[in-house]
């Protein structure tokens, strides 16, 4: 695509890379207070999340439901959930958007009677879709790089 010349086309590409940002950081923030209903609707209605985890293979999501589902089966292990979002990549394609972000996500609860605290460092890589005016994620690729696991004292 074309580098935005006049000063509307830089204006709406950068209201459009903000947009985006605000996807990302509310994915997190929703994440974090457990609103998975809310947070599903960050995505296409055919949205799809790959999980690679140690490099194996990724385990694929279609669709809001099984996302729903998911992400709450997998949260409700954990009565305190933190997100620290850190740099992010934003390439502009028209009415589609590639981003790459840096999470590190914190998870606290029980594990065999012990307070454990589990630290995932995560980059996601998203594909983004224009559709009716706001920015959705159409394809997330989840790559848990690295994990901790503490107990905590």
């Amino acid at each position: 695509m074309e580098k935005p010349t006049t000063i509307e086309q830089r204006l709406n590409a950068i209201e459009d890379q903000m947009a985006i940002q605000v996807v990302l950081n509310t994915f997190s923030n929703l994440a974090d207070t457990k609103e998975i209903d809310q947070q599903v609707l960050l995505f296409t209605k055919d949205g799809i999340v790959e999980s690679i985890a140690k490099g194996q293979a990724p385990t694929d999501l279609l669709g809001r439901e099984q996302l729903k589902n998911a992400f709450s089966a997998f949260l409700a292990n954990f009565h305190t959930v933190y997100h620290q979002n850190g740099q992010q990549t934003i390439t502009l394609l028209g009415d589609h958007a590639e981003a790459t972000s840096y999470c590190r996500v914190i998870l606290v609860g029980k594990q065999n009677n012990k307070e454990m605290k589990t630290t995932l460092y995560t980059i996601y890589k998203d594909i983004f879709v224009k559709e009716n005016g706001n920015w959705l994620i159409k394809h997330r690729t989840s790559n848990f790089v690295s994990s901790e696991v503490e107990e905590v004292k």
